[in-house]
């Protein structure tokens, strides 16, 4: 572990707290604290995959992994805005250079959210496009400097491009429709665009991105940048739910040694059934982190020379760790009694988020397995991979 990596990881680590500590008030204003954003790009939080030359880090995804776990444990909405944040920098280092210059002038890192679904429209105009559309999702938007979406570009052949346009904040609008049972925090708006101007090297053809070959990898010339995108988002979404588990687990442990059961002076960690339970979470919650820990691991050594069928497994990997996450929750949950069910409980939030976050498209269990299948077969795969 490199001197950068482990102070990284100390001061995320001592910010864990903080992030539990305003968990509650982060879900009651729908979005993340001012304070805790500040204070997590104090410690450079944001600079992780940004090159050196701009003034990042430069660090790669099994220091990612760890930073994005051990957040994951103070609060799943806080940590999902910060591990896509961390990955949006890694995509706008792939944009062309000129834009990438004016980006890091005179900063290391840019809050921008990704709009990933390709909606609204794109035509060409001298000089660049014009784009218009709403768009759903807008993870990190309450705290946007620049804002990436993704829209259809009609070719003259009658066929599209999809393609990635980055604009100022102040050029979108903002609608305020995040009223959502889990994930509140997150401040994940829709944004509106209004025929906005995007210079050309402003765009990007989203395919670069995917085959792990956009221009960053010329230009930057480390692993990172010739890594295909789907698996850096399958770890940035993953990483919540499986840090919440892990959190859970340490509550829950504790609170059964302390808790004595109704009805008697034994304590409830002297309940064979409740052994069993915890003993079950332990080894499930383990399994869905070393699952993420391998995908970072493969794909570090495979990066662009992925087949289908490599990200098909590591998507459908990053899957069954969000889906295990969540039983392991549930089942603490229920061993917890009514007492998981106040409000300042952790336990009923990490709940709630854990199931929001596990409905994401990529998380689809039954298509990533799916595909997973298929590919395994001799067939290829299609979807999100």
């Amino acid at each position: 572990m490199s001197g950068a990596t482990a102070e990284l990881i100390e001061r995320v680590r001592s910010l864990v707290p903080l992030l539990a500590e305003h968990a509650a008030e982060a879900e009651r204003i729908r979005r993340p604290v001012d304070s805790v954003i500040e204070a997590l790009r104090d410690a450079s939080v944001f600079d992780l995959m940004v090159p050196a030359t701009y003034g990042g880090l430069g660090l790669d995804l099994d220091t990612f992994v760890e930073v994005g776990l051990a957040l994951a444990e103070g609060d799943a909405s806080t940590a999902w805005v910060t591990t896509f944040y961390i990955e949006h920098n890694w995509m706008l280092c792939h944009f062309p250079e000129a834009f990438q210059k004016q980006l890091y002038a005179n900063r290391s890192h840019v809050l921008a959210p990704a709009l990933l679904v390709p909606s609204g429209s794109a035509e060409p105009v001298d000089g660049g496009f014009r784009v218009s559309g709403r768009w759903h999702w807008g993870t990190g938007v309450m705290h946007a400097e620049w804002v990436i979406v993704a829209a259809p570009l009609a070719r003259a052949d009658g066929s599209s491009e999809f393609r990635f346009f980055t604009l100022p904040r102040d050029a979108v609008e903002i609608e305020d429709v995040w009223r959502v049972d889990g994930m509140s925090g997150t401040g994940s708006n829709d944004i509106r665009i209004d025929a906005a101007f995007v210079p050309a090297e402003r765009s990007l053809p989203i395919a670069l991105l995917g085959a792990g070959d956009g221009p960053g990898a010329r230009l930057h010339g480390t692993p990172l940048y010739r890594t295909p995108m789907i698996p850096i988002l399958v770890l940035a979404a993953s990483m919540p739910a499986v840090g919440q588990a892990n959190a859970a687990l340490a509550r829950c442990r504790q609170e059964m040694r302390e808790r004595i059961r109704f009805g008697s002076t034994s304590k409830q960690a002297e309940k064979p059934a409740l052994q069993i339970r915890l003993a079950q979470a332990e080894v499930e919650a383990r399994l869905a982190e070393h699952l993420l820990r391998e995908i970072a691991s493969e794909v570090m050594s495979l990066r662009a020379a992925a087949t289908p069928g490599d990200r098909a497994r590591w998507a459908a990997s990053g899957a069954y760790a969000v889906h295990q996450s969540r039983r392991v929750l549930e089942s603490l949950a229920d061993a917890s009694g009514g007492s998981a069910h106040f409000e300042q409980h952790p336990l009923q939030r990490a709940v709630r988020d854990v199931r929001a976050l596990s409905s994401h498209v990529i998380f689809d269990l039954d298509d990533r397995l799916e595909t997973h299948g298929r590919a395994m077969l001799g067939f290829e795969p299609s979807g999100l991979i």
